[in-house]
């Protein structure tokens, strides 16, 4: 009868004895790689750009991006790539799985590197500087991308109407205007976009989250553009002027509002009172002494007023003082307003 105490001792050995085995070939075979590559060291160069490697096969995957060949093809888009690896990367593009997730936003990504360089954003952290304006970027391609700005160097046209850009991504986001195809609908208001970045900003218009606050005075904005055009006004430049009587502003959209009160035109009409104005926004302030929102109303006289600022130059006129004066004729004015339209006469 077969002794079961000496079968167990039995398989206890032999298992010791190939467990043991695996450990020394694991670590023979990490020792002859060492053997044969070197601890890291980079002894073989790029003759192209300089860039070195611990092996000489890894020299040769890279050197055939110098040459131009791409033997692999996706079969569904028809774009071709240097090595296999790449192309079984991109064909995740078109399968839709992004398995990487970002645990801060939630956002996903095909790779694993991306996924990494996205969350240096979360970080804050901006270690690339911009030698010529200052401006800081997480990532090194972010800062490459905008130093062409600087560059003036536009080198992608648009064959359809002639505008110039410095990206070619600026480019082929421009052709989409063209095609006319506006593929983002929004399901609050029916308003179609071309491209999924302004249809991602518009629907901060209906969740009244403005995410871009000025750091001087802070005021926030629904997109960016706004902020960025709104910052001149701190710089106190005002290089857009009326033709008509020299009234400067800081933006042209300031200025083609201005425009209409000399065409004459009152197209935005009271539905209380039937006064007529020649900018929606005097219209939409007007309505607010019918409404009875936000009104300013002085306590000299009772005399209501759509902002403070028209508040506050009404209240010149409870005074006799003329602190303001002309610098070309010395006469005196209540208020800077009145000194403005004085001007107008020495020109």
């Amino acid at each position: 009868m077969i002794n079961i105490l000496f079968l167990l001792q039995y398989y206890t050995l032999m298992y010791n004895i190939v467990k043991q085995t695996k450990q020394e070939t694991k670590h023979q075979s990490k020792n002859c790689s060492l053997f044969l590559f070197g601890k890291g060291e980079k002894s073989y160069s790029c003759d192209e750009c300089g860039k070195d490697f611990t092996r000489s096969d890894s020299l040769k995957t890279h050197q055939l991006i110098h040459s131009g060949v791409k033997p692999y093809s996706c079969e569904l888009c028809g774009k071709s790539f240097t090595l296999a690896r790449i192309l079984k990367k991109h064909q995740l593009v078109h399968s839709g799985v992004k398995p990487y997730g970002c645990d801060l936003c939630g956002k996903s990504f095909i790779e694993a590197g991306a996924l990494k360089k996205h969350q240096v954003m979360h970080s804050g952290v901006k270690p690339y500087s911009c030698d010529l304006c200052g401006k800081d970027f997480a990532r090194a391609r972010g800062l490459k991308i905008h130093q062409v700005i600087h560059s003036g160097v536009k080198a992608y046209s648009c064959d359809l109407c002639g505008k110039d850009f410095a990206r070619a991504e600026s480019l082929k986001s421009h052709k989409l205007i063209h095609s006319g195809v506006k593929a983002y609908n929004c399901h609050l208001c029916g308003k179609s976009f071309t491209h999924a970045q302004s249809f991602k900003t518009h629907q901060h218009v209906h969740s009244g989250v403005k995410p871009y606050s000025c750091k001087l005075c802070g005021k926030s904005f629904t997109h960016y553009q706004s902020l960025k055009s709104h910052r001149i006004v701190h710089s106190g430049v005002k290089a857009h002027s009326c033709e008509f009587c020299g009234k400067a502003f800081a933006q042209k959209n300031n200025l083609q509002r201005h425009l209409i009160t000399h065409s004459g035109i009152k197209a935005y009409s009271c539905n209380f009172c039937g006064k007529s104005f020649s900018d929606k926004h005097y219209r939409n302030g007007h309505l607010r002494i019918h409404t009875g929102n936000d009104v300013s109303r002085c306590d000299q006289c009772g005399k209501l007023f759509i902002t403070d600022a028209q508040l506050q130059l009404h209240m010149f006129s409870h005074t006799e003082e003329r602190p303001y004066k002309c610098d070309l004729c010395e006469k005196t004015f209540k208020s800077p307003y009145h000194v403005r339209n004085h001007r107008r006469i020495h020109t």
